[in-house]
């Protein structure tokens, strides 16, 4: 018997939903059972209704076709279901369908609204970063000092506003407090003369999410140095050419970053050029910066491909850095990479270990981090810290323009090392406080005295900013429950009350082993009730980064509020970074709104 056309195409479609329904993917694993078959096999036999399916009323019949479909589906063997996670994942993200009311009789048949989130498959995200707590409110009467070392690196804002830029939401654990505030120049006072290498100043106003709490600023400035006179540089380039390299925003993105570089060197400065991909290789040996156009052509020459050996990398990096050493002068590697290292040494300890040996040789290593969809900011960021170094991210040529030219000096000159600042409060002044930022430099007590422990260090002209959260005694915005077998409050003299805290910061100069220290008190007469433009903005930024990690800390502070903060006190705004800061503000409040979800409708 000679099958109609339309029965034929039904039997194909039947079949060939059927056949998909067996198909196999991720190493053989069933991607679907005979019940989604049966569905694949409806919509197949849909398909082929809409095509040749006219009544003579012009009217389409689908429904008689998809039921005949259906009950052959239905008698197919089983085939076994995938993990029940799996499947679920599936639903989630291929399709939510909403249909219609039953058509009847001969009415004209409405297509069915569907809320399609089916995207093209992309390759998996495995950008890593390393999760931290936001810091907790301690009760001044039992623990009144913080410890923490102080930190230079600018790392997690410009990535983060990349994805902001991308439409993509950040996650809580890419945002890093004290990395958005440091992005920010806030124009803290310079010292006054070299002998000592930076200023330390402090500010306090009401906090602006709660005025009755207080927010106190703690603004460092070293001494600066013009570019005419930073010592000769011995630099190696330490560039990772593997095949995760090879996206616009990455290798082509460090050549256009590092010719910027290249271009500020002077005949003095020494630069060599190490590249890995599954192996390392010297590319360049140390080359005086008078011979720009030979940097410039071996840069040129790089390209991306094979796997990633950083370790081997590092370790030739060093090698050449030592070979190349300028007494007096400044050594220092200069990584640029994803962060992807995937053959020889992969293990973040050991790589760490690794860096931490040969920062002892007096050689600094600054992390550069590039691209997006597998970028390791963990290992990015702690190499840069036991290095010795800063870390930074180059997501356009103007942001590295920022990091490579405008602050050179600072990038690559360290006038202080191993800073640490402890503050005790007191008491009789402060109930409770809180450090915004910082939660993976926070110190032991002990640790500020211990010469042997580790901590940041501070470039030519550069700024530091910390922030804390204070609730001053007796204003009823305590956060801490009180205490149920006494109130915790020290006995303090009345004359103690003049100070709100006494600050200490030990720091050691480049080549030297034992740490200086510089003492301030903090006096409540410093409280202002309108905080200046610097702390209003310092504060805008701090929220903007709350209010990404959750808005736990804010209070009832919402993204207007933000907003508002931040256009109110851009001020001189030179480099425009203020006024690009407010339009993040715009982008983070649309994809963080329930209103911000797009969804396309199909027709």
């Amino acid at each position: 018997m000679q099958r109609s056309p339309q029965r034929h195409r039904l039997t194909l479609a039947l079949g060939l939903a059927l056949a998909l329904g067996g198909c196999s993917t991720n190493n053989s694993q069933l991607a679907s059972t005979g019940e989604e078959a049966a569905v694949a096999a409806a919509e197949a036999a849909d398909a082929a209704a809409s095509v040749d399916s006219t009544a003579a009323n012009g009217m389409l019949q689908p429904r008689r076709e998809r039921d005949a479909a259906l009950a052959a589906a239905a008698t197919a063997p089983a085939l076994p279901p995938p993990p029940a996670e799996s499947r679920q994942k599936s639903v989630a993200l291929e399709s939510v369908q909403v249909t219609g009311s039953r058509i009847v009789g001969n009415a004209p048949a409405a297509p069915a609204a569907m809320l399609v989130m089916r995207a093209p498959p992309q390759p998996a995200n495995t950008e890593k970063y390393a999760h931290n707590e936001d810091n907790p409110v301690h009760r001044t009467s039992e623990q009144p000092v913080s410890t923490f070392s102080i930190d230079v690196d600018t790392g997690s804002y410009s990535n983060v506003r990349r994805m902001l830029a991308d439409g993509v939401r950040p996650p809580g654990d890419a945002v890093r407090a004290e990395e958005f505030i440091n992005y920010f120049d806030y124009g803290h006072p310079a010292p006054t003369s070299r002998e000592t290498p930076f200023r330390v100043t402090t500010k306090l106003a009401p906090a602006p999410w709660n005025g009755k709490r207080q927010l106190l600023m703690i603004g460092i400035k070293g001494y600066d140095v013009p570019k005419a006179e930073l010592p000769p540089a011995n630099l190696v380039f330490l560039i990772d050419t593997s095949g995760s390299m090879q996206d616009p925003d990455k290798l082509p993105l460090v050549k256009d970053a590092l010719r910027q570089l290249v271009k500020q060197l002077r005949p003095q400065d020494r630069v060599s050029m190490v590249v890995y991909a599954g192996s390392a290789g010297l590319v360049l040996p140390p080359t005086s910066g008078a011979q720009r156009d030979d940097i410039l052509d071996a840069l040129d020459r790089l390209e991306a491909g094979g796997s990633t050996n950083g370790g081997d990398g590092i370790r030739l990096a060093y090698a050449m850095a030592k070979q190349a050493y300028i007494q007096g002068g400044v050594n220092r590697v200069i990584l640029a990479t994803d962060g992807d290292f995937n053959v020889g040494t992969v293990d973040q300890n050991a790589l760490e270990t690794l860096v931490a040996d040969q920062r002892k040789s007096g050689i600094a290593l600054t992390t550069l981090g590039f691209g997006q969809g597998n970028y390791n900011d963990e290992l990015a960021e702690k190499l840069a810290d036991v290095g010795d170094g800063n870390h930074a991210y180059i997501d356009t040529p103007m942001e590295a323009r920022k990091v490579l030219v405008q602050e050179m000096g600072s990038t690559l000159l360290t006038i202080a090392k191993d800073v640490k600042i402890q503050i005790e409060f007191n008491p009789a002044v402060a109930a409770e406080y809180r450090l915004i930022g910082y939660e993976n430099r926070v110190l032991n007590r002990e640790d500020f005295a211990n010469d042997k422990v580790d901590a940041g260090d501070i470039g030519a002209g550069h700024e530091v900013t910390a922030l804390y959260e204070i609730t001053p005694v007796g204003s009823g915005a305590e956060r801490l429950p009180a205490l149920r077998y006494g109130s915790g409050a020290a006995s303090v003299a009345p004359t103690d009350t003049k100070e709100l805290a006494h600050l200490s910061l030990r720091y050691k100069r480049p080549g030297e082993g034992t740490s200086r220290l510089i003492e301030t008190p903090i006096l409540r007469s410093q409280l202002v009730s309108t905080p200046d433009e610097s702390l209003r903005f310092a504060a805008a930024v701090a929220a903007f980064a709350d209010a990404l990690r959750g808005g736990k800390q804010i209070g009832q502070w919402n993204w207007n509020d933000i907003a508002a903060a931040a256009k109110h006190s851009v001020g001189e705004d030179r480099w425009g970074q203020r006024r690009e800061f407010v339009g993040l503000i715009e982008q983070a409040r649309a994809l963080t709104s329930p209103e911000g979800v797009a969804v396309r409708v199909s027709e």
